[in-house]
C-alpha cells in the first residue's frame, strides 16, 4: 500500500467514525472514557515499556534534558493521564446545546445547535499524554481523531490508542473503532497527503514549534488552528512585591520548562532592578539557568549568575523550552509592553505590580491569549483552567484561542421548525 493510500484509508475511516460518534449519547461516550482511563492505569507496566524504547529513541536523536522530560511516561504521568480522561468524562457534554433561538414574524422558528467539527488531525511533538488528552476531548465532543505525534514518541502513541480503542470496544461494543487513530509511520511526507484530504478531513491542530507550525500551515489544504510557539513574558513593575516576583518568575521558568506556557523572557523595571537580581540570581543558579541578558542586565547578573552571555536579538524570539532565561531590564511600564508586543507569540504574558491602575493598562495592551495580573504564565493550561484536559492552546484569533477544551471542539448548525413557510 503506497503512504497516499494509507492515509486516505485512514481518512475515510476517520469520516465514517465521525458519523457514528455523532449519534452517541452522553451517558455512552462517558461510559467508555471512564473505561479508557481504568485501562491506561492497569496498563502501566506495557506503556512504561513502549515508553524506554522512545526514551532510547530520544537520547539517540540527541533530544535536550527538558524535551526527554517531555517524552517520559512514568507513574505519575499515567496515572494523570487517566485522571484527565476522568475528568473530560464529568465536564458537560458539549454536543447538542441550543446557542441561540428565536422565532421570525413568519413563524419559522430557529434554532442554532453545537455539532462536532467531524474529523480532526492533531499534529504534535514529544508528549505522549498529548495522544490521551487529544483523544478523549475529540471524543468527548462527537469528532473523529488522527494523531500525528513525534516519530521518537510513536510506540508510547501507538500503545496509548490501542489501549483507547480497546477498552472502548469493551464497554460499548458499538463503538466505532476507527474514531481514535494514530498515524503508523514516521514518514515526513504523511502530513501534507493527510491534509491535502478535504472531503474526509475537517480541521487541523498542530501544536510544537515554530517549523512544525509552518510547515503545517503552508502545506495544509484544510483549515488550520494554529498552537504558535510559547515566548511567554513575565514584567516586574517598580510596584510590584519583589517577593511575589521571585517566585513567580522562578516557577514560570523553573516549574516545567520543556512546555509552552514556560516563561522565555524576563523583562524587570529599571527602578527595581538591582534589589530584584539580588535574590534571583541564587534561585536561577540552583537551577543551572543560563541567562542571557541585554547589557544592563548582564552587568547586574554579572557576580550573580554562573551561566550569563549577552542576548541576541534573535533571543528575544526564541522558544527555548529548556533552562535558558532571557533577561532585560526596561524602563518602565510601556517599554515592557511594547517589547512583549514586538517579541511575543502572543500566548501568555504576566504583569507583577501593586499598581491596579498599571496593571489593568497591561491586562489590555498586551495582544496575547492569555494575561495575567500577578500570576505565573504556567497556568495557561485546560486542566487550570478548570475545562479538563485540554487539546492545545490556540494563538490564533480567529476561532478558538488559549486553551482549547470541549465546547473549543465544536462547530454549529441551524435548525428550521416551520409549518409550511414559504419565502415571497
Amino acid at each position: 500500500m503506497t503512504l497516499t493510500e494509507q492515509m486516505t484509508q485512514l481518512a475515510k475511516q476517520a469520516k465514517a467514525a465521525s458519523r457514528d460518534l455523532a449519534q452517541l449519547t452522553t451517558a455512552e461516550k462517558n461510559n467508555c472514557l471512564l473505561a479508557m482511563a481504568d485501562a491506561l492505569e492497569k496498563s502501566g507496566d506495557a506503556l512504561k515499556a513502549a515508553n524506554a524504547k522512545d526514551m532510547d529513541t530520544g537520547a539517540q536523536m540527541g533530544l535536550s534534558s527538558a524535551m526527554l522530560d517531555r517524552l517520559k511516561l512514568d507513574d505519575k504521568r499515567i496515572t494523570s493521564m487517566a485522571n484527565g480522561l476522568r475528568e473530560v468524562a464529568a465536564l458537560a457534554d458539549p454536543v447538542g446545546k441550543t446557542l441561540d433561538e428565536r422565532t421570525r414574524p413568519n413563524g419559522l422558528k430557529l434554532q442554532k445547535i453545537s455539532t462536532p467539527i467531524g474529523v480532526v488531525v492533531i499534529i504534535y511533538e514529544s508528549r505522549p499524554n498529548v495522544t490521551a488528552d487529544a483523544a478523549s476531548l475529540c471524543f468527548k465532543s462527537g469528532n473523529a481523531t488522527i494523531l500525528r505525534g513525534g516519530k521518537e514518541a510513536i510506540n508510547s502513541n501507538l500503545l496509548i490508542a490501542e489501549i483507547m480503542v480497546s477498552a472502548a470496544k469493551k464497554a460499548l461494543p458499538k463503538f466505532p473503532e476507527h474514531a481514535i487513530q494514530v498515524v503508523p509511520t514516521p514518514d515526513r511526507e504523511a502530513i501534507p497527503v493527510l491534509l491535502s484530504l478535504t472531503q474526509y478531513v475537517d480541521l487541523c491542530m498542530p501544536r510544537g514549534g515554530e517549523s512544525l507550525i509552518r510547515a503545517v500551515a503552508e502545506c495544509s489544504k484544510v483549515p488550520v488552528i494554529k498552537h504558535y510557539k510559547g515566548v511567554c513574558h513575565v514584567y516586574v513593575d517598580a510596584e510590584a512585591d519583589l517577593k511575589m516576583a521571585h517566585d513567580i518568575a522562578v516557577n514560570a521558568k523553573c516549574q516545567r520548562p520543556g512546555v509552552c506556557n514556560a516563561m522565555e523572557t524576563l523583562l524587570v523595571d529599571r527602578a527595581v532592578a538591582p534589589q530584584f537580581f539580588e535574590n534571583l540570581g541564587a534561585s536561577l543558579n540552583a537551577k543551572n539557568v543560563e541567562v542571557r541578558g541585554d547589557d544592563e542586565a548582564c552587568e547586574l547578573l554579572k557576580s550573580k549568575v554562573a551561566k550569563l552571555k549577552t542576548a541576541t536579538d534573535q533571543d528575544w524570539f526564541t522558544e527555548y523550552n529548556d533552562y535558558i532565561l532571557n533577561v532585560r531590564v526596561v524602563d518602565g511600564l510601556k517599554a515592557a509592553i511594547d517589547h512583549i508586543n514586538h517579541y511575543g507569540s502572543g500566548h501568555s504574558d504576566s504583569i507583577v505590580t501593586r499598581d491596579e491602575g498599571r496593571a489593568k493598562q497591561f491586562l489590555s495592551a498586551i495582544d496575547s491569549a492569555a494575561v495575567y495580573w500577578n500570576a505565573s504564565t504556567r497556568f495557561t493550561d485546560g486542566g487550570e483552567f478548570g475545562m479538563g484536559a485540554e487539546i492545545g492552546i490556540s494563538t490564533d484569533k480567529i476561532g478558538a484561542r488559549g486553551p482549547m477544551g470541549l465546547d473549543e471542539l465544536t462547530s454549529y448548525k441551524w435548525l428550521g421548525f416551520g409549518t409550511g413557510q414559504i419565502r415571497k
